[in-house]
């Protein structure tokens, strides 16, 4: 096969199609970008309890989602991914359920990303981020998202490539310079492995999660990809290796140049950037790093926006979100997600993320519960890749997953959230979806 087959197909009606590489760079965005959003694990666990984690928490909360993923994409590759499974699997209750999840998850997990793209332009550009330029600037991110997919799933894609190049090479560079000043002893030795005098190692956990997640995006847009049942599992499991990596050696590299593990909050891998390579060095990884930002936002809205085209489909939506544009964008849903998330935009970084992982764990609970019951109720379901091994294997790689969103769930009691515990204002919206769905069943009866 060659390399420009790898990149960009054709369907039948001559819209392109998301291939390999494209449909790797586009998840890869889709959970991490790169390592831009680790600080606050080396901050709050130290360098000796970053690299555990980061090494440690893939086999028990990414490779068990990987395999799911890889065995329900191939099976079921169709349009809204993972709500098209549970729907299967357990009814259209249930697989709204699971599209409310995700979809509610995505107003919180949105506002992330332009709010770490202020953040790592006030390294450089204080003035520009004070006050509502701060909130002009995250619009903007918004925006450039929703214009870009507009364009469609494999401009996105295909963009995503040369993005994700932009974006890294700093990193590459950084570590490339750290590894040789340890061996040179520059900053005076070592940093020490041990935890930092404010740590906080749940904080750091929750992070470290949140960087492992998201594999289960992409499928929403199986319809946009070329050769589905081959290329889910190659890219999720071939992202997750890269995703590991890519978190693990720039952490290992700085630890090595000794930079203490204190100076690392939101946004200072600029600080340390520049401590090894010098100002120029910095400014490439703010560069870099706002780039980073919009690829994320970007290749998440890809994924989100394909959700209320599923339901409109089904029903649930009002008719116009199946609209799609001649790329085959669905240019509603694009629109109208877009508004959603820049009205969310404001909330704190880590009470967006303990929100964002409670209801990203709920939902991917259900898609366990979907992959065990589509196991025992449709045998001959063809499945070009299988999760070695009987069927009571699914079951217990779901173990891990369903732990560790408890563990989301009981670290959540101590945020607070317009004046309650994240937990319960976690739970409180994820219960939004039950009326919600009965609200859906009359509307779409009444229209009929």
């Amino acid at each position: 096969m060659s390399n420009h087959s790898l990149v960009m197909g054709r369907s039948a009606s001559g819209a392109r199609k998301l291939r390999l590489l494209p449909l790797l760079a586009a998840t890869y965005f889709m959970v991490s970008g790169g390592p831009y959003d680790l600080e606050d694990v080396i901050g709050f666990g130290g360098y000796g309890g970053a690299l555990l984690l980061l090494f440690l928490l893939p086999f028990f909360w990414s490779f068990p989602t990987a395999l799911m993923l890889g065995e329900l994409a191939s099976a079921v590759p169709v349009e809204g991914g993972f709500y098209a499974w549970v729907r299967r699997a357990l009814g259209p209750f249930w697989g709204f359920q699971e599209a409310w999840l995700s979809l509610s998850a995505s107003v919180f997990d949105m506002a992330i990303y332009p709010t770490t793209f202020v953040l790592y332009l006030q390294r450089i550009a204080p003035s520009l981020t004070q006050g509502h330029r701060a909130i002009a600037l995250e619009l903007v991110v918004v925006a450039v998202a929703v214009v870009w997919n507009l364009r469609g799933a494999a401009a996105v894609g295909e963009g995503s490539l040369k993005l994700w190049i932009l974006s890294i090479s700093p990193y590459v560079v950084l570590t490339g310079v750290a590894i040789y000043l340890g061996f040179r002893g520059a900053n005076g030795g070592h940093a020490s492995l041990a935890r930092p005098a404010n740590a906080n190692f749940s904080t750091a956990v929750l992070v470290a999660m949140w960087n492992y997640m998201g594999w289960d995006n992409a499928t929403t847009i199986a319809n946009e990809v070329e050769d589905p049942q081959r290329n889910y599992p190659r890219m999720i499991l071939l992202a997750s290796v890269m995703v590991m990596l890519t978190y693990i050696v720039p952490i290992a590299a700085v630890a090595w140049a000794g930079i203490p593990a204190s100076q690392f909050s939101t946004g200072a891998w600029v600080d340390a950037a520049h401590l090894v390579g010098g100002p120029v060095l910095a400014l490439t990884v703010v560069l870099a790093g706002s780039l980073d930002d919009v690829g994320t936002f970007s290749n998440l809205t890809l994924s989100y926006t394909r959700l209320p085209h599923a339901l409109a489909e089904d029903g649930f939506l009002p008719a116009i979100f199946t609209k799609r544009l001649a790329n085959g964008a669905p240019w509603v849903s694009v629109v109208a997600c877009g508004i959603c998330w820049a009205l969310a935009l404001g909330f704190s970084f880590e009470r967006l993320i303990t929100i964002d992982l409670v209801l990203y764990g709920l939902s991917m609970i259900l898609e366990f519960v979907a992959l065990i019951l589509l196991r025992r109720n449709e045998p001959e379901l063809p499945r070009p890749f299988r999760i070695p091994g009987p069927d009571w294997v699914p079951i217990l790689l779901g173990l891990s997953p369903a732990a560790l969103t408890g563990y989301a769930l009981y670290a959540s009691r101590t945020e607070t959230v317009m004046g309650m515990s994240a937990l319960a204002f976690a739970l409180l919206v994820a219960s939004g979806g039950f009326p919600l769905y009965w609200l859906a069943k009359l509307s779409h009866r009444n229209s009929r």
